[in-house]
């Protein structure tokens, strides 16, 4: 499944939003020691919380397989750059629904009815069915604006996922490069050039 050029164009929005917000902060130097170049910028209750609930944990370990999966083919390795767990996207996705709270439900929900549409049809769960048999359901529940009766709950979950793998892909080390973003760079001033000079008649000045 090759959606790489159609995921890039979610990521270069969300990522546009990141970068254009992380702009406008105002940069200190925290007055606690310790300071990291990670949490420059940050206020210390944000370090905090951001601490405690990489200590927590939603996900148990056959929910993170299943991401994991999933992740993988919705961006898969290719010559450019590694595949969505290569980004570490999982455990993005993971602190994503600790961060924001709403996204618990319908990802479980989704998982878990993910599991059972494959025991129904392959008598496997998702993560241990074949790659062909994994690709099948995924291209029955990854087009939205053609659904089949019946699935809607996959599509709705499958949106959800797809959108999240996207956002944790291109805003890793990973993903921004793959998409060739430089960021902001000095320029450099290499004097008028020749060609105004003798437009004005300055050449040699």
């Amino acid at each position: 499944m090759n959606r790489r050029e159609s995921l890039k164009a979610i990521g270069i929005s969300t990522l546009s939003t990141g970068v254009l917000i992380d702009a406008c902060k105002e940069k200190k130097e925290p007055e606690s020691s310790g300071v990291t170049a990670k949490n420059l910028g940050r206020q210390d209750f944000e370090i905090v919380r951001d601490k405690t609930l990489a200590a927590e944990t939603f996900f148990n370990a056959h929910e993170m397989a299943t991401i994991t999966v999933l992740a993988d083919i919705i961006i898969p390795k290719d010559e450019r750059s590694g595949n969505a767990s290569d980004a570490q996207v999982p455990a993005f996705i993971e602190f994503i629904v600790k961060d924001e709270p709403e996204h618990q439900l319908p990802m479980r929900g989704g998982l878990r009815w993910l599991d059972m549409q494959c025991l129904n049809r392959y008598d496997n769960e998702f993560k241990t069915c074949t790659a062909a048999q994994q690709l099948e359901i995924v291209n029955d529940i990854a087009f939205p604006f053609k659904p089949k009766p019946g699935l809607e709950q996959g599509i709705t979950f499958f949106n959800k996922m797809r959108d999240l793998a996207s956002i944790g892909f291109f805003t890793s080390q990973m993903g921004i490069k793959d998409l060739g973003y430089m960021g902001n760079a000095p320029g450099k001033w290499e004097g008028v050039p020749a060609e105004v000079l003798k437009q004005y008649g300055l050449e040699g000045v």
